[in-house]
Formats: structure tokens, sequence, C-alpha cells
């Protein structure tokens, strides 16, 4: 969607002054360690709000970890207290009107379109197709999750094929408020079941690790202070297997989600949701039903 047209209660509007500045010039750090490679969402000082130039620095991050031969898993990771508030819909840093080079798809530049075309276009591109893309990386992934995970920061946490989260972390998609089915990349009944995925969005309400492992949406819960090394161990242990063998087996699981019904109807949903733009875009102020930020917060987004 346009600069206009973020959805979520995704990023402060201004920096949590608990937090130390990252380099602004670096949204995305890489680390390689033996057969690790870890990639770090690097914008702590706005909870790791997704501007285009993270997404697309987390494109260029994956890609190399991909073509990299001694790379057997990769860690995705967020910097600071949270793992990612979502999209930006508020920072010095917010981008969404700005023309990037397209890398998921084939369609048309968003920033000199209008309406419905533009925000179809863009979303097409950094939502719906870079979150497809990723989940496509033929190397396991392990998302290590922190604080929140809110809106377009479940769509990152779910490409991913497992979850190490810690005690402190939370879910939310708390989009309904603004009368839009859930965020773009809408694997909610097949990350859980599907009358607690109806839960999770018809309230908004935060769900707490602890039952996100239960309803088996991550694969271990641990103490904050052991994220990082319990995310290593697991993903030193993945990368003891084959290559090939973890890629076959990586996309043989996929199939079976995508028989099951997710690919066909993510692109059902993705229309869904842009339905639900084009009704508040007419009858409200703004494409976003006239919720902002505050307004989210305030209902406990």
């Amino acid at each position: 969607m346009s600069a206009a047209h973020h959805h979520g209660p995704e990023a402060p509007d201004a920096p949590d002054a608990s937090e130390p500045p990252a380099a602004s010039d670096v949204p995305v750090r890489y680390e390689k360690r033996g057969p690790v490679a870890t990639v770090t969402m690097n914008r702590p000082e706005y909870r790791n709000a997704q501007n285009s130039a993270m997404t697309y620095a987390l494109d260029r991050a994956f890609y190399r970890a991909a073509e990299d031969d001694e790379v057997k898993t990769v860690v995705l990771a967020g910097a600071g207290r949270h793992f990612s508030a979502g999209h930006d819909i508020g920072t010095p840093g917010r981008d969404s009107h700005l023309p990037f080079e397209r890398r998921a798809g084939l369609w048309w530049d968003h920033s000199d379109k209008q309406g419905a075309e533009s925000r179809f276009a863009r979303e097409s591109e950094v939502y719906l197709g870079m979150c497809r893309r990723w989940r496509e990386l033929p190397k396991p992934v392990v998302a290590s999750v922190q604080g929140a995970c809110v809106a377009g920061g479940l769509m990152l946490a779910w490409v991913c094929d497992l979850i190490v989260a810690s005690e402190d972390a939370f879910f939310a998609d708390p989009v309904v408020r603004m009368g839009i089915p859930g965020v773009e990349y809408f694997a909610h009944p097949w990350v859980m079941p599907p009358r607690v995925a109806k839960e999770f969005l018809f309230t908004g309400d935060r769900m707490s690790a602890r039952r996100a492992y239960e309803v088996g949406m991550v694969n271990r819960v641990v103490p904050r202070e052991e994220l990082a090394a319990e995310t290593k161990t697991l993903a030193l242990r993945v990368a003891e297997m084959p290559r090939l063998g973890l890629a076959l087996t990586k996309r043989a699981v996929n199939q079976a989600e995508d028989l099951q019904g997710l690919h066909a109807g993510m692109d059902s949903v993705f229309g869904l949701h842009h339905l639900a733009h084009a009704h508040n875009a007419e009858t409200a102020t703004d494409a976003l039903g006239g919720v902002d930020i505050k307004a989210m917060k305030k209902a406990g987004g």
C-alpha cells in the first residue's frame, strides 16, 4: 500500500528511549559462523518496523545465504527488545512512497500510481511476494522471536521453518479493527487451528508464547536470556543433516501445505484484503478506516 495506506499497530511514532540507536543505513545485519548465517533486523529504536529498505535488505541477505555453500541453516532475528512490531507506519525512515527494484514479481512500480492500483502493486511485491519468495529458500530458516511479533512481524516468523520464542514473546494480528481480514500473508488457518485463528483475528488479542506453543505455532519456548543460545543450538543440530536432504524435505512439507490450500487460500484472502482497503477508502477518511497507530494502541493492539 502507498505511504498513507499502511496498517496494523506496528511501529511507534517515536523511538523507544530504552533502546540504543541503530545504524539507520544498515537495516539488516548479516553474520556467518560455521554453517549458520544469522540475519538480524536492525531498527531496534523502532521495534524493527519493516520499511521497504529493510524488506529489500532482508531479501539480499536471504539470497546471500542461499548461494553460500558453507551455509546450511539460517537464523532470522531482531535486534533489541522486540522481534518486529510489523510494517513501518510512522518512523522517519518510512519509505513506502519510494520506488524500489522489484524482485518478487512482475507487477509495475507503485510509486507513480494511485489508489488500489498503487496498493495492490506494492503489496503484491513487498508483502505477499517477498514472503512467498523467502518461504521457498531451500535451506531451513529458524526464527528467533522475542517481545513483539505483531501483524507484519507474524509474516516474517511464519515464513520460517522453525520458531524459537522467548517467554516474553507475544503474537497479535489486530488489523480486523480496521475492517481488514488479517495481514497480507494470510497463513493463520495453517499455522494454528481454524477456530484458534478466528479467535486470534476476531479479538485482536495478544497470544503468549506459551499459548503459541500449545497450538503448534512455535517449536520451543525458552527464558529470554537463553533465546540466542537455544536458537543457535537448534540451527546447528539441523545443519548436521545433508544439504539436499534438508532442501527436499522442506519442499515436501511446503508442498503438503500448498495441497492443503495454503497458496490458493492466500491468493483469495489477498483479494479480500484489498477489497477492505477499497471499501475503507470509499466510506472512511482513508484506506485504514480512519484508524491510526494511537487508536490501535489504545484498543490494546
